[in-house]
């Protein structure tokens, strides 16, 4: 049945996971900057979004038209549909000068967060080559990626890598069913040089390692509005912690308390602190396997 609503109300927005990760990063009060590719008509709408936003932000501009996603929210039933264009294609000679900049930003920074998908062949190589370049240059990479550059990131070995379950099988084609599945992934990932690893799986419990050690991290349980932006927020709460010296068990429930906060609202990636904390103590985080040797070298 065809409907008409002449009480909607039209807004625009910076979106994308990168996007999402810098906003939530400037709600816990932590500097960053974006870089990313922008151009044609929507480009000049995004720049101005992030800007009405506060957002620091380098761009690329291109040729190519920016993608827009058309969302529609119906706060009255909870729901929210989302409609994804074609990607934009990205020319040889922009890509280079995308990596040109990456590296300048690279040798200034703390922590990179390498964060989003590729949007078409040419640009497939470039998580690799920033991960390389982080590095080089000693410092933290942090990669939520997926699609056909999955596995190359995964070979230049980032110090973390985040990924959902079913980002990790449709990208790589395999399957993660159990726990022993999941546990011999994490184990692979190690061997590749990757440190951290978080292997989110929607709503449910899910599996994570700091170096070859495995942990079962429990979720709380809350009223799903809609989770776009929830592993971004999850990233930044990782970034966060890193930032601030947190243990791993402190990053990992602010991290998934992020998360999961986001879940709760339709607004995504603005969670406060406060906020994330109201949910912390409802994380549980479990060794599973080997377990770690804690040494008290307190004085007596």
């Amino acid at each position: 049945m065809n409907e008409k609503n002449r009480e909607g109300k039209l807004s625009f927005a910076a979106g994308g996971k990168g996007i999402n990760v810098c906003r939530q990063l400037k709600q816990l009060g932590v500097q960053n900057i974006a870089l990313t590719f922008s151009g044609g008509t929507f480009g000049k709408l995004f720049r101005e979004a992030i800007k009405s936003e506060g957002l620091d932000f380098s761009l690329i501009n291109v040729s190519s038209e920016t993608r827009v996603c058309p969302v529609i929210i119906d706060s009255g039933n909870k729901k929210a549909s989302y409609y994804f264009p074609v990607n934009p294609i990205i020319m040889k000679e922009e890509k280079e000068k995308f990596i040109l900049q990456m590296e300048k930003m690279i040798k200034n920074c703390e922590i990179v967060v390498f964060s989003g998908s590729s949007p078409c062949k040419e640009t497939e190589d470039i998580f690799p080559i920033g991960i390389e370049m982080a590095k080089r240059y000693d410092k933290i990479s942090i990669c939520d990626t997926y699609g056909n550059h999955l596995k190359e990131s995964y070979y230049a070995a980032p110090r973390i890598i985040h990924n959902n379950i079913e980002e990790i099988e449709s990208s790589l084609s395999i399957k993660l069913e159990n726990e022993k599945d999941k546990l011999d992934f994490l184990d692979s990932l190690y061997n590749y040089g990757i440190k951290q690893t978080f292997l989110t799986d929607e709503a449910n419990d899910f599996y994570s390692s700091n170096f070859d050690f495995h942990y079962k991290v429990t979720v709380p349980k809350i009223d799903l509005v809609d989770s776009t932006g929830s592993g971004d927020s999850f990233v930044a709460g990782i970034a966060y912690g890193w930032h601030h010296n947190l243990t791993f068990t402190e990053q990992i429930k602010f991290a998934v308390a992020l998360g999961s906060a986001n879940a709760e609202t339709f607004d995504v990636a603005i969670i406060s602190k406060e906020k994330a904390e109201e949910l912390i103590n409802l994380v549980e985080v479990v060794s599973v396997g080997k377990k770690m040797k804690i040494i008290d070298d307190s004085p007596h």
